[in-house]
């Protein structure tokens, strides 16, 4: 039952973060802010103060992860506060394999939009010239010449990562 009522809580919280991400490119707070509050007081009513911890480890891993990402300019807010969601309900573990497997996605996601944008050669020959001017630079030289003219939606990479994790897709075991 308790698996069950997260499940659908998850993909509830997800849905409307793809759809709102899609429609507008930001991701509410009283989307992210009310899954984390109701994930906490699930897990607390459902397992007492270990649920707490397990809702607050994850919220804390989800949050961590994607914080780091975000201070280097690689995504939203909103992206690190839905992070933190996702994790407030699958824990500190689902969040971390979440998230990684979000990153993957993400990565695959921005490669496609690139390809799309620019045609598989020119997007090879950018990345390749501004991994070349980064290594050079010791990270400092990476090239502006990356940049797409339309914001990736990184909600659809969260819920897929997350989605994957759920089903089971585990490539670190487990």
């Amino acid at each position: 039952m308790m698996e069950t009522v997260m499940i659908i809580a998850l993909t509830l919280v997800l849905a409307i973060a793809i759809w709102t991400d899609l429609r507008s490119g930001l991701l509410p707070n009283r989307l992210t802010f009310s899954a984390m509050g109701l994930a906490l007081l699930a897990h607390g009513w459902m397992s007492g103060f270990q649920g707490m911890i397990f809702s607050l480890a994850g919220l804390g891993t989800g949050f961590g992860i994607f914080l780091l990402l975000y201070l280097w300019g690689g995504m939203g807010a909103g992206d690190v506060k839905l992070m933190a969601a996702v994790g407030s309900i699958v824990g500190a573990y689902g969040a971390l394999v979440s998230g990684i497997l979000a990153i993957l996605v993400g990565g695959i996601y921005a490669l496609g939009a690139m390809s799309y944008q620019w045609g598989f050669v020119e997007m090879c020959r950018k990345l390749s010239r501004a991994t070349y001017g980064a290594i050079l630079t010791g990270g400092k030289g990476w090239s502006h010449d990356l940049r797409l003219p339309f914001r990736l939606r990184y909600g659809l990479a969260i819920a897929a990562g997350t989605l994957l994790f759920c089903i089971g897709f585990n490539p670190f075991g487990g």
